[in-house]
Parts: structure tokens; C-alpha cells; sequence
């Protein structure tokens, strides 16, 4: 029962990082830019917002964007996280429909306990990766971005990737390492524990082989 209530939350916590995955990686507000102190740049109207897709420059009158279309001649490190961004926002659907098949409410047919045991800690593995995913790239995003433009904030994407992120790694951890053992395992080791017993002698055999 504990397990299964485990494995539950992990996979609403999972699901709400997934979402917080896919914002970070549709929205462009990643980080503000600013070749001053932020207060000083938003009186001046020269602040400037960087993301994945778009650099913007943000004024009272004007809000303009350029697309970054341009794959070849962007820098590694927005080349890196938009491909894993990307990556972690494909890969959580078929991570998600595991966790959500292996859950114990939900039965496919006569399946045994061992596969939906597997698939469950497949789609938890597949939940890590999410996370793993959406660190390198939130992480590395402003850590380039720093050294091309300087003075920085961090976004409302950025702060949904880092959210995101950890609710998939939190989530993903419960999923893989608490829900106990694979049902196939315990049915394996009671099948070779019972077929290793020593047999006993009967007595008849015993005084024939004294005889």
C-alpha cells in the first residue's frame, strides 16, 4: 500500500515538472539583459530579453524580436539546451503513459505485477533523464549567456525550467527506487529456493539401504 501511494506521487509530481519542462521550452523569457543596473536599464528602456528561439528588445513604445532561425552561426550553449529542452519535452509523453499504465488502479488485461513493475521503472528512468535534461540546460543557458552579454536576470522560463527539473528528479527518484521489488523476482527466488531443498529420505528407503 505504501508503495503504491509512492508511486502515485511521484507520478503527479513527475507530471507537474513535465509541464514546467514544456513552459521553459515554448516561452521565450528565459533571461533579462541589461548593460546596467536593472532599475537604471528599465528607466532607460533598454532592457532585453534572451531565449531559445528569440533575442527581444523591450521598450514602452517597442517590443521587437529576432528569430534565432539561424542554427549554424548560434552559439553551443543555446544550441545544447534547445536540443535538450526539446528532447525532455518529447521524451516525458511515452515517460508519462508508463508510470500512469503501471499504476495499480489501472489494470491492462491479465498482465502480471512483474510488467507493470518493469514499466513502471522504465518511465521512472525516463522521468530522470527529464531532469537531467532540463538541469544541463537551464544551468548552462545563463552561464553562456553571461560571459556574451554580461549584467543578467533570470526569467519566468528559466524559473519554470528549474522548477520543472526538480519536480522531475524528485519524482522520477520515488517512481524508481520505492516501489519496491519486481513481483517476477520474489515468484523467482521462491520457485529456485523450494527446487534447491534437500529431499528427505523415507524410512522405507532407509532400512532397504541398511539391509
Amino acid at each position: 500500500m505504501a508503495s503504491a501511494c509512492l508511486q502515485l506521487s511521484g507520478f503527479f509530481i513527475s507530471f507537474f515538472g513535465w509541464i514546467g519542462i514544456i513552459i521553459a521550452t515554448a516561452t521565450n523569457d528565459w533571461i533579462v539583459t541589461c548593460s546596467y543596473e536593472v532599475t537604471t536599464c528599465k528607466k532607460m528602456d533598454q532592457l532585453g530579453i534572451k531565449g531559445l528561439w528569440q533575442d527581444c528588445v523591450m521598450s514602452t513604445d517597442l517590443y521587437h524580436c529576432k528569430a534565432l532561425s539561424d542554427i549554424l552561426s548560434l552559439p553551443a550553449y543555446v544550441q545544447t539546451s534547445r536540443a535538450l529542452m526539446i528532447s525532455a519535452s518529447i521524451i516525458g509523453l511515452p515517460a508519462v503513459l508508463l508510470v500512469l499504465m503501471s499504476l495499480p488502479c489501472i489494470n491492462l488485461g491479465s498482465e502480471p505485477e512483474s510488467v507493470k513493475h518493469r514499466r513502471s521503472v522504465i518511465g521512472g528512468i525516463l522521468i530522470l533523464l527529464i531532469a537531467l535534461f532540463g538541469i544541463i540546460s537551464t544551468v548552462w543557458f545563463p552561464i553562456g549567456a553571461y560571459r556574451d552579454s554580461g549584467l543578467m536576470t533570470f526569467g519566468f522560463s528559466l524559473y519554470a525550467g528549474w522548477i520543472g527539473s526538480a519536480l522531475c528528479l524528485f519524482g522520477g527518484s520515488m517512481i524508481t527506487c520505492c516501489t519496491g521489488e519486481s513481483p517476477q523476482y520474489n515468484e523467482d527466488r521462491f520457485y529456485y529456493s523450494k527446487k534447491g531443498a534437500p529431499a528427505t529420505s523415507s524410512p522405507n528407503h532407509a532400512k532397504s539401504a541398511h539391509v
